[in-house]
Protein backbone atom coordinates (compact mmCIF):
# COMPACT_ATOMS: atom_id res chain seq x y z
CA UNK A 1 0.00 0.00 0.00
CA UNK A 2 0.89 3.34 -0.14
CA UNK A 3 1.27 4.16 2.96
CA UNK A 4 4.38 1.11 3.37
CA UNK A 5 6.30 2.15 1.26
CA UNK A 6 7.90 5.81 0.77
CA UNK A 7 6.72 7.42 -3.03
CA UNK A 8 9.34 7.79 -5.33
CA UNK A 9 10.72 11.31 -6.45
CA UNK A 10 8.57 12.22 -9.21
CA UNK A 11 10.51 11.90 -12.66
CA UNK A 12 7.69 13.54 -14.73
CA UNK A 13 10.09 13.17 -17.85
CA UNK A 14 9.63 9.17 -17.67
CA UNK A 15 6.61 8.25 -15.60
CA UNK A 16 2.92 7.43 -16.77
CA UNK A 17 0.58 10.45 -16.68
CA UNK A 18 -3.42 10.26 -16.76
CA UNK A 19 -6.05 12.85 -17.44
CA UNK A 20 -5.34 16.44 -18.46
CA UNK A 21 -1.65 15.68 -18.13
CA UNK A 22 -1.45 13.43 -20.40
CA UNK A 23 -2.83 16.01 -23.06
CA UNK A 24 -0.59 18.81 -22.18
CA UNK A 25 2.61 16.59 -21.86
CA UNK A 26 3.38 16.05 -25.70
CA UNK A 27 6.84 14.79 -24.53
CA UNK A 28 4.95 11.90 -22.52
CA UNK A 29 5.74 8.19 -23.91
CA UNK A 30 2.48 6.82 -26.22
CA UNK A 31 2.55 3.65 -23.96
CA UNK A 32 1.29 5.81 -21.24
CA UNK A 33 -1.41 7.86 -22.94
CA UNK A 34 -4.81 7.69 -21.92
CA UNK A 35 -7.61 6.82 -23.82
CA UNK A 36 -10.67 9.45 -23.09
CA UNK A 37 -13.45 6.74 -23.96
CA UNK A 38 -16.80 8.08 -22.99
CA UNK A 39 -18.65 6.54 -20.21
CA UNK A 40 -22.39 6.48 -20.01
CA UNK A 41 -24.08 8.68 -17.73
CA UNK A 42 -24.97 7.33 -14.32
CA UNK A 43 -29.04 7.19 -14.76
CA UNK A 44 -27.66 4.91 -17.74
CA UNK A 45 -25.67 2.92 -15.50
CA UNK A 46 -28.10 2.61 -12.96
CA UNK A 47 -30.79 1.49 -15.79
CA UNK A 48 -27.98 -0.88 -16.67
CA UNK A 49 -27.30 -2.33 -12.70
CA UNK A 50 -23.81 -1.09 -12.32
CA UNK A 51 -24.49 1.21 -9.41
CA UNK A 52 -26.61 0.49 -6.33
CA UNK A 53 -28.66 2.36 -4.28
CA UNK A 54 -26.21 1.15 -2.20
CA UNK A 55 -23.13 1.97 -3.94
CA UNK A 56 -25.04 6.02 -3.75
CA UNK A 57 -25.22 5.89 0.24
CA UNK A 58 -22.16 4.86 0.59
CA UNK A 59 -20.36 7.14 -1.83
CA UNK A 60 -19.00 10.88 0.53
CA UNK A 61 -21.22 13.97 0.05
CA UNK A 62 -24.98 13.70 -0.18
CA UNK A 63 -28.18 14.08 -3.00
CA UNK A 64 -26.56 14.89 -6.03
CA UNK A 65 -22.83 15.42 -4.73
CA UNK A 66 -22.95 11.31 -4.05
CA UNK A 67 -24.30 10.85 -7.51
CA UNK A 68 -21.63 12.72 -9.16
CA UNK A 69 -18.96 11.01 -7.30
CA UNK A 70 -20.35 7.71 -8.53
CA UNK A 71 -20.13 8.65 -11.90
CA UNK A 72 -16.87 10.02 -11.09
CA UNK A 73 -15.57 7.12 -9.72
CA UNK A 74 -16.54 5.60 -13.31
CA UNK A 75 -14.89 8.54 -15.20
CA UNK A 76 -11.36 7.62 -13.50
CA UNK A 77 -11.46 4.13 -14.30
CA UNK A 78 -12.17 5.06 -17.71
CA UNK A 79 -9.46 7.05 -18.13
CA UNK A 80 -7.23 4.94 -16.67
CA UNK A 81 -3.86 2.48 -18.94
CA UNK A 82 -3.88 -0.81 -17.64
CA UNK A 83 -0.44 -0.94 -18.51
CA UNK A 84 0.58 2.13 -17.27
CA UNK A 85 -0.86 1.78 -13.75
CA UNK A 86 0.60 -2.05 -13.31
CA UNK A 87 4.09 -0.32 -14.29
CA UNK A 88 3.95 2.76 -11.38
CA UNK A 89 5.41 2.01 -8.03
CA UNK A 90 2.28 2.01 -5.35
CA UNK A 91 3.04 5.29 -3.89
CA UNK A 92 3.71 7.08 -7.30
CA UNK A 93 -0.21 5.80 -8.75
CA UNK A 94 -1.67 7.27 -5.47
CA UNK A 95 -0.44 10.72 -6.43
CA UNK A 96 -1.29 10.31 -10.49
CA UNK A 97 -4.63 8.83 -9.56
CA UNK A 98 -5.27 11.69 -7.12
CA UNK A 99 -4.36 14.35 -9.83
CA UNK A 100 -6.31 12.75 -11.88
CA UNK A 101 -9.14 13.16 -9.81
CA UNK A 102 -8.77 16.46 -9.43
CA UNK A 103 -8.55 17.27 -13.09
CA UNK A 104 -11.89 15.48 -13.75
CA UNK A 105 -13.34 16.82 -10.96
CA UNK A 106 -12.47 20.55 -11.91
CA UNK A 107 -13.67 19.75 -15.50
CA UNK A 108 -16.67 18.12 -14.45
CA UNK A 109 -17.25 20.95 -11.88
CA UNK A 110 -17.70 18.43 -8.88
CA UNK A 111 -16.63 20.21 -5.26
CA UNK A 112 -14.46 17.83 -3.22
CA UNK A 113 -11.86 19.44 -1.30
CA UNK A 114 -8.34 18.03 -0.64
CA UNK A 115 -9.85 15.42 1.97
CA UNK A 116 -12.70 13.99 -0.52
CA UNK A 117 -9.76 13.78 -3.45
CA UNK A 118 -7.44 11.66 -1.85
CA UNK A 119 -10.06 9.30 -0.40
CA UNK A 120 -11.89 9.00 -3.93
CA UNK A 121 -7.83 8.15 -5.08
CA UNK A 122 -7.20 6.25 -2.14
CA UNK A 123 -10.27 3.86 -2.57
CA UNK A 124 -9.61 3.55 -7.07
CA UNK A 125 -5.93 2.23 -5.50
CA UNK A 126 -7.33 -0.08 -3.28
CA UNK A 127 -9.82 -1.43 -5.71
CA UNK A 128 -7.01 -2.00 -8.54
CA UNK A 129 -3.64 -2.97 -6.33
CA UNK A 130 -5.53 -4.38 -2.99
CA UNK A 131 -8.76 -5.46 -1.32
CA UNK A 132 -10.69 -2.24 -2.00
CA UNK A 133 -13.04 -1.14 0.75
CA UNK A 134 -11.56 -3.93 3.11
CA UNK A 135 -8.06 -2.75 2.89
CA UNK A 136 -8.89 -0.08 5.99
CA UNK A 137 -9.71 -2.75 8.21
CA UNK A 138 -7.09 -5.00 7.52
CA UNK A 139 -4.87 -2.27 8.18
CA UNK A 140 -6.51 -1.54 11.60
CA UNK A 141 -4.64 -3.91 13.96
CA UNK A 142 -7.40 -3.49 16.39
CA UNK A 143 -9.41 -5.30 14.47
CA UNK A 144 -9.13 -9.43 14.77
CA UNK A 145 -11.91 -10.16 12.51
CA UNK A 146 -13.53 -8.92 8.87
CA UNK A 147 -17.18 -10.51 8.28
CA UNK A 148 -18.70 -9.19 4.96
CA UNK A 149 -22.23 -10.63 4.54
CA UNK A 150 -23.31 -9.11 1.12
CA UNK A 151 -22.08 -5.93 -0.10
CA UNK A 152 -23.65 -3.62 2.46
CA UNK A 153 -23.33 -5.67 5.48
CA UNK A 154 -19.38 -5.44 7.27
CA UNK A 155 -19.40 -6.68 10.95
CA UNK A 156 -15.34 -6.64 12.51
CA UNK A 157 -14.12 -7.60 15.84
CA UNK A 158 -12.67 -5.60 18.37
CA UNK A 159 -12.07 -6.70 21.71
CA UNK A 160 -13.89 -10.00 21.40
CA UNK A 161 -16.94 -7.78 20.51
CA UNK A 162 -18.50 -7.84 17.23
CA UNK A 163 -20.01 -4.20 15.67
CA UNK A 164 -20.88 -3.31 12.19
CA UNK A 165 -18.78 -1.05 10.51
CA UNK A 166 -19.81 1.66 7.54
CA UNK A 167 -18.06 -0.34 4.62
CA UNK A 168 -20.04 -0.66 1.56
CA UNK A 169 -18.83 -2.26 -1.37
CA UNK A 170 -20.55 -0.98 -4.89
CA UNK A 171 -22.14 -3.94 -5.94
CA UNK A 172 -22.70 -8.05 -5.70
CA UNK A 173 -20.27 -7.89 -8.87
CA UNK A 174 -17.94 -6.03 -7.14
CA UNK A 175 -17.41 -8.06 -4.03
CA UNK A 176 -17.21 -10.97 -6.20
CA UNK A 177 -14.42 -9.40 -7.38
CA UNK A 178 -12.60 -9.10 -4.59
CA UNK A 179 -13.67 -12.55 -3.40
CA UNK A 180 -11.83 -13.74 -7.04
CA UNK A 181 -9.05 -11.50 -6.39
CA UNK A 182 -8.12 -13.46 -3.15
CA UNK A 183 -8.61 -17.02 -4.19
CA UNK A 184 -6.43 -16.14 -7.24
CA UNK A 185 -3.85 -14.90 -5.35
CA UNK A 186 -2.97 -18.45 -3.48
CA UNK A 187 -3.74 -20.40 -6.99
CA UNK A 188 -7.54 -21.38 -6.46
CA UNK A 189 -10.75 -20.31 -8.03
CA UNK A 190 -14.50 -19.53 -6.46
CA UNK A 191 -17.25 -19.04 -9.14
CA UNK A 192 -20.84 -20.69 -9.54
CA UNK A 193 -19.26 -23.91 -10.28
CA UNK A 194 -16.92 -23.91 -7.00
CA UNK A 195 -18.48 -21.52 -4.90
CA UNK A 196 -16.37 -22.05 -1.67
CA UNK A 197 -12.67 -22.12 -0.92
CA UNK A 198 -10.40 -21.55 1.95
CA UNK A 199 -7.73 -19.35 1.04
CA UNK A 200 -5.33 -16.50 2.55
CA UNK A 201 -3.94 -13.51 2.51
CA UNK A 202 -0.56 -11.78 1.97
CA UNK A 203 -0.23 -10.97 5.68
CA UNK A 204 -1.30 -14.85 6.79
CA UNK A 205 -4.79 -14.19 7.83
CA UNK A 206 -6.94 -16.44 6.90
CA UNK A 207 -10.17 -16.42 4.32
CA UNK A 208 -13.20 -18.38 4.02
CA UNK A 209 -15.31 -17.25 1.06
CA UNK A 210 -18.75 -18.41 -0.47
CA UNK A 211 -20.98 -17.15 -3.57
CA UNK A 212 -24.11 -17.01 -4.43
CA UNK A 213 -26.45 -19.24 -5.00
CA UNK A 214 -25.05 -21.27 -1.94
CA UNK A 215 -25.32 -17.73 -0.19
CA UNK A 216 -28.52 -16.41 -0.50
CA UNK A 217 -27.69 -12.75 0.70
CA UNK A 218 -24.51 -11.99 -1.50
CA UNK A 219 -20.87 -13.05 -1.85
CA UNK A 220 -19.91 -13.64 2.08
CA UNK A 221 -15.96 -13.49 3.24
CA UNK A 222 -14.39 -14.21 6.18
CA UNK A 223 -11.68 -13.12 7.39
CA UNK A 224 -9.58 -14.46 10.81
CA UNK A 225 -6.63 -11.56 11.27
CA UNK A 226 -3.25 -12.63 12.68
CA UNK A 227 -0.78 -9.79 14.28
CA UNK A 228 1.98 -8.68 11.97
CA UNK A 229 4.06 -8.92 15.09
CA UNK A 230 4.27 -12.46 16.65
CA UNK A 231 2.50 -12.98 19.78
CA UNK A 232 4.07 -14.72 22.69
CA UNK A 233 3.52 -15.19 26.51
CA UNK A 234 4.00 -11.78 27.88
CA UNK A 235 1.65 -10.20 25.59
CA UNK A 236 -1.09 -12.90 26.26
CA UNK A 237 -0.40 -11.91 30.14
CA UNK A 238 -0.83 -8.19 29.16
CA UNK A 239 -3.96 -9.58 27.75
CA UNK A 240 -5.39 -11.27 30.65
CA UNK A 241 -5.26 -14.63 29.12
CA UNK A 242 -3.52 -15.98 31.50
CA UNK A 243 -0.57 -15.19 34.19
CA UNK A 244 2.59 -15.70 34.60
CA UNK A 245 2.59 -19.13 36.63
CA UNK A 246 0.30 -20.33 33.98
CA UNK A 247 3.19 -18.99 30.75
CA UNK A 248 5.66 -20.81 33.25
CA UNK A 249 3.54 -24.36 33.31
CA UNK A 250 3.07 -24.09 29.21
CA UNK A 251 6.47 -23.20 28.83
CA UNK A 252 7.80 -26.24 30.42
CA UNK A 253 4.92 -28.10 28.93
CA UNK A 254 6.65 -27.67 25.83
CA UNK A 255 10.27 -27.90 26.34
CA UNK A 256 9.70 -31.03 27.85
CA UNK A 257 8.12 -32.38 24.47
CA UNK A 258 5.13 -33.36 25.75
CA UNK A 259 2.28 -33.96 23.12
CA UNK A 260 0.30 -30.90 22.84
CA UNK A 261 -4.27 -30.69 21.88
CA UNK A 262 -5.14 -26.95 22.02
CA UNK A 263 -8.76 -27.44 22.04
CA UNK A 264 -11.62 -24.32 22.06
CA UNK A 265 -14.57 -22.68 20.25
CA UNK A 266 -14.69 -20.78 16.70
CA UNK A 267 -11.75 -17.86 17.88
CA UNK A 268 -10.77 -18.52 20.66
CA UNK A 269 -6.74 -18.12 20.34
CA UNK A 270 -6.20 -21.67 19.75
CA UNK A 271 -4.30 -20.83 16.95
CA UNK A 272 -2.19 -17.88 19.04
CA UNK A 273 -1.86 -20.17 21.92
CA UNK A 274 0.00 -22.61 19.50
CA UNK A 275 2.26 -20.22 18.36
CA UNK A 276 3.22 -18.72 21.72
CA UNK A 277 4.02 -22.38 23.03
CA UNK A 278 6.12 -22.87 19.43
CA UNK A 279 8.20 -20.38 20.56
CA UNK A 280 10.02 -22.28 23.40
CA UNK A 281 11.24 -25.07 20.86
CA UNK A 282 14.57 -25.66 20.79
CA UNK A 283 16.06 -24.25 17.26
CA UNK A 284 18.05 -27.49 16.70
CA UNK A 285 14.92 -28.88 15.35
CA UNK A 286 13.37 -29.75 12.59
CA UNK A 287 9.52 -28.99 12.50
CA UNK A 288 6.72 -29.92 9.87
CA UNK A 289 3.79 -28.26 9.62
CA UNK A 290 0.26 -29.35 8.14
CA UNK A 291 -2.30 -26.96 7.40
CA UNK A 292 -5.55 -26.48 5.57
CA UNK A 293 -4.52 -22.67 4.96
CA UNK A 294 -1.00 -21.60 6.01
CA UNK A 295 -1.28 -19.22 9.52
CA UNK A 296 0.95 -20.74 11.64
CA UNK A 297 3.93 -18.37 12.53
CA UNK A 298 6.91 -20.39 13.44
CA UNK A 299 10.27 -18.65 14.55
CA UNK A 300 12.32 -21.84 14.51
CA UNK A 301 14.77 -21.69 11.51
CA UNK A 302 14.58 -25.27 10.22
CA UNK A 303 10.66 -25.39 9.27
CA UNK A 304 9.17 -27.23 6.53
CA UNK A 305 5.62 -25.93 5.84
CA UNK A 306 2.96 -28.16 4.07
CA UNK A 307 -0.86 -26.80 3.16
CA UNK A 308 -3.45 -29.10 1.81
CA UNK A 309 -4.52 -28.58 -2.14
CA UNK A 310 -8.37 -28.68 -2.99
CA UNK A 311 -9.26 -31.18 -6.01
CA UNK A 312 -9.87 -29.47 -9.21
CA UNK A 313 -13.21 -28.70 -11.04
CA UNK A 314 -12.99 -32.71 -12.99
CA UNK A 315 -12.23 -33.96 -9.54
CA UNK A 316 -8.52 -34.73 -9.76
CA UNK A 317 -5.76 -33.68 -7.55
CA UNK A 318 -6.42 -33.40 -4.27
CA UNK A 319 -4.40 -33.65 -1.72
CA UNK A 320 -5.64 -33.88 1.88
CA UNK A 321 -4.30 -33.31 5.40
CA UNK A 322 -4.24 -37.05 5.76
CA UNK A 323 -1.85 -37.54 3.04
CA UNK A 324 0.13 -34.62 4.29
CA UNK A 325 0.54 -36.48 7.76
CA UNK A 326 1.86 -39.23 6.34
CA UNK A 327 4.10 -37.76 4.04
CA UNK A 328 5.58 -35.82 7.03
CA UNK A 329 6.45 -39.15 8.56
CA UNK A 330 8.78 -39.84 5.83
CA UNK A 331 10.60 -36.25 6.40
CA UNK A 332 12.46 -36.67 9.30
CA UNK A 333 10.46 -34.23 11.22
CA UNK A 334 11.72 -34.15 15.20
CA UNK A 335 8.28 -32.47 15.73
CA UNK A 336 5.01 -32.54 13.73
CA UNK A 337 2.23 -29.67 13.89
CA UNK A 338 -1.17 -29.81 12.92
CA UNK A 339 -2.96 -26.73 12.29
CA UNK A 340 -6.39 -28.22 13.22
CA UNK A 341 -7.93 -31.87 13.00
CA UNK A 342 -11.09 -32.30 11.78
CA UNK A 343 -11.39 -35.71 10.11
CA UNK A 344 -9.35 -38.97 9.40
CA UNK A 345 -5.92 -37.49 9.69
CA UNK A 346 -6.61 -38.00 14.07
CA UNK A 347 -5.57 -41.00 13.51
CA UNK A 348 -2.77 -40.64 11.48
CA UNK A 349 -1.21 -37.62 14.19
CA UNK A 350 -1.98 -40.16 16.99
CA UNK A 351 0.36 -43.00 14.96
CA UNK A 352 3.03 -39.98 14.56
CA UNK A 353 2.82 -38.96 18.14
CA UNK A 354 3.03 -42.45 19.19
CA UNK A 355 6.24 -43.05 16.74
CA UNK A 356 8.64 -40.98 18.25
CA UNK A 357 7.42 -37.45 17.45
CA UNK A 358 7.57 -36.24 20.87
CA UNK A 359 6.34 -32.92 21.15
CA UNK A 360 3.75 -32.52 18.72
CA UNK A 361 1.56 -30.43 18.53
CA UNK A 362 -2.57 -29.66 17.08
CA UNK A 363 -5.37 -28.00 17.64
CA UNK A 364 -9.21 -29.06 17.77
CA UNK A 365 -12.31 -27.63 18.20
CA UNK A 366 -14.13 -28.83 21.77
CA UNK A 367 -16.09 -27.20 24.69
CA UNK A 368 -14.06 -28.55 27.47
CA UNK A 369 -10.83 -31.16 27.54
CA UNK A 370 -13.09 -34.39 27.47
CA UNK A 371 -15.11 -33.39 24.94
CA UNK A 372 -12.05 -32.78 22.45
CA UNK A 373 -11.09 -36.56 23.67
CA UNK A 374 -14.24 -38.06 22.38
CA UNK A 375 -14.19 -35.74 19.54
CA UNK A 376 -10.55 -37.12 18.61
CA UNK A 377 -12.25 -40.67 19.11
CA UNK A 378 -14.83 -40.19 16.81
CA UNK A 379 -12.52 -38.63 13.94
CA UNK A 380 -10.45 -41.67 14.29
CA UNK A 381 -13.59 -43.90 13.68
CA UNK A 382 -13.75 -41.98 10.45
CA UNK A 383 -10.36 -43.40 9.05
CA UNK A 384 -12.34 -46.69 8.40
CA UNK A 385 -9.32 -48.18 10.06
CA UNK A 386 -11.69 -50.81 12.02
CA UNK A 387 -10.74 -50.16 15.61
CA UNK A 388 -12.58 -51.14 18.56
CA UNK A 389 -13.27 -48.00 20.98
CA UNK A 390 -11.29 -49.64 23.53
CA UNK A 391 -8.44 -49.56 21.05
CA UNK A 392 -9.10 -46.24 19.82
CA UNK A 393 -8.77 -44.72 23.49
CA UNK A 394 -5.62 -46.82 24.25
CA UNK A 395 -3.85 -45.01 21.18
CA UNK A 396 -5.03 -41.51 22.59
CA UNK A 397 -3.85 -42.28 25.71
CA UNK A 398 -0.63 -43.36 24.79
CA UNK A 399 -0.14 -40.25 22.47
CA UNK A 400 -1.48 -37.33 24.05
CA UNK A 401 0.12 -35.67 27.59
CA UNK A 402 -1.83 -32.02 27.84
CA UNK A 403 -5.01 -30.52 26.63
CA UNK A 404 -4.61 -27.03 26.64
CA UNK A 405 -8.85 -25.40 26.81
CA UNK A 406 -9.32 -21.83 25.70
CA UNK A 407 -12.45 -19.98 25.36
CA UNK A 408 -13.82 -16.64 24.64
CA UNK A 409 -15.82 -15.53 27.57
CA UNK A 410 -18.44 -13.19 27.47
CA UNK A 411 -16.79 -10.23 28.38
CA UNK A 412 -15.05 -10.96 25.26
CA UNK A 413 -11.63 -12.08 27.00
CA UNK A 414 -10.02 -15.05 25.85
CA UNK A 415 -8.13 -17.22 28.35
CA UNK A 416 -6.97 -20.55 28.95
CA UNK A 417 -9.95 -22.25 31.50
CA UNK A 418 -8.11 -25.46 31.88
CA UNK A 419 -5.14 -27.79 31.39
CA UNK A 420 -5.69 -31.52 31.67
CA UNK A 421 -3.63 -34.29 32.01
CA UNK A 422 -3.74 -37.58 30.54
CA UNK A 423 -3.19 -39.82 33.27
CA UNK A 424 -4.40 -43.32 31.77
CA UNK A 425 -6.97 -45.76 31.36
CA UNK A 426 -9.04 -48.12 33.55
CA UNK A 427 -11.40 -50.63 31.40
CA UNK A 428 -12.37 -48.31 28.72
CA UNK A 429 -12.48 -45.50 30.65
CA UNK A 430 -9.65 -42.53 30.47
CA UNK A 431 -8.93 -41.01 33.48
CA UNK A 432 -8.18 -37.48 33.17
CA UNK A 433 -6.84 -34.96 35.99
CA UNK A 434 -7.46 -30.94 35.34
CA UNK A 435 -3.84 -30.37 36.56
CA UNK A 436 -5.38 -26.40 37.04
CA UNK A 437 -8.87 -24.81 36.50
CA UNK A 438 -10.54 -21.40 36.13
CA UNK A 439 -13.29 -20.87 38.36
CA UNK A 440 -15.64 -17.70 37.59
CA UNK A 441 -15.87 -15.62 41.05
CA UNK A 442 -17.88 -12.80 39.89
CA UNK A 443 -17.40 -9.89 37.59
CA UNK A 444 -16.47 -6.19 37.54
CA UNK A 445 -19.74 -3.36 37.24
CA UNK A 446 -17.82 -2.66 33.63
CA UNK A 447 -18.97 -6.62 32.85
CA UNK A 448 -15.43 -8.43 33.34
CA UNK A 449 -15.29 -11.74 34.52
CA UNK A 450 -13.18 -12.29 37.73
CA UNK A 451 -12.40 -15.44 38.87
CA UNK A 452 -9.10 -17.54 40.29
CA UNK A 453 -7.57 -21.26 38.95
CA UNK A 454 -8.46 -24.23 41.08
CA UNK A 455 -5.11 -26.46 41.29
CA UNK A 456 -4.70 -30.11 41.90
CA UNK A 457 -1.87 -31.27 43.50
CA UNK A 458 -2.18 -35.35 42.03
CA UNK A 459 1.33 -36.22 41.09
CA UNK A 460 1.62 -36.06 36.87
CA UNK A 461 1.72 -38.72 35.17
CA UNK A 462 4.56 -36.93 33.12
CA UNK A 463 6.71 -36.75 36.30
CA UNK A 464 9.62 -38.54 35.15
CA UNK A 465 9.95 -36.68 31.51
CA UNK A 466 10.00 -33.55 33.95
CA UNK A 467 13.04 -35.07 35.61
CA UNK A 468 14.34 -35.98 32.58
CA UNK A 469 14.43 -32.37 31.49
CA UNK A 470 15.11 -31.27 35.18
CA UNK A 471 12.31 -28.71 35.16
CA UNK A 472 10.38 -30.95 37.80
CA UNK A 473 11.01 -27.80 40.27
CA UNK A 474 10.01 -25.25 38.29
CA UNK A 475 7.09 -26.74 37.64
CA UNK A 476 6.06 -27.74 41.15
CA UNK A 477 6.99 -24.11 41.97
CA UNK A 478 4.78 -22.19 39.40
CA UNK A 479 1.73 -24.69 40.47
CA UNK A 480 2.57 -23.62 43.99
CA UNK A 481 2.38 -19.66 42.45
CA UNK A 482 -0.90 -20.63 40.83
CA UNK A 483 -2.29 -21.70 44.06
CA UNK A 484 -1.42 -19.14 46.06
Amino acid sequence: MADQHPPEPPNHAHAPVFGRRAREDQDAPAAAAIVVAERPGLAELANAGAVSAAALAAAPGGGLARAEIVDLRALCLSKMDATAVATLHPGRLLIEVERLVSDLATERRVQLNGREQRQLATELVDDMLGLGPLEPLLLDESINDIMVNGPDHVFVERAGKLVQVQVRFRDWQHLTNICQRIAASVGRRVDEASPMVDARLKDGSRVNIILPPLALDGPTISIRKFSKKPIDFQKLISYGSLTPAIARILEIAARCRLNIIVSGGTGSGKTTMMNAMSRFIDTAERIVTVEDAAELQLQQPHIVRLETRPPSLEGKGEVNARDLVRNALRMRPDRIIIGEVRGAEAFDMLQAMNTGHDGSMSTIHANNTRDALSRIENMVQMSSMGLSPKAIRMQVVAAVNVIVQVERQRDGGRRVTQVTEIAGIEGETQLLNDIFKFEMTGETPTGKIIGRYVVSRIRSSFTERLQYFGLERSWNEALAEIES
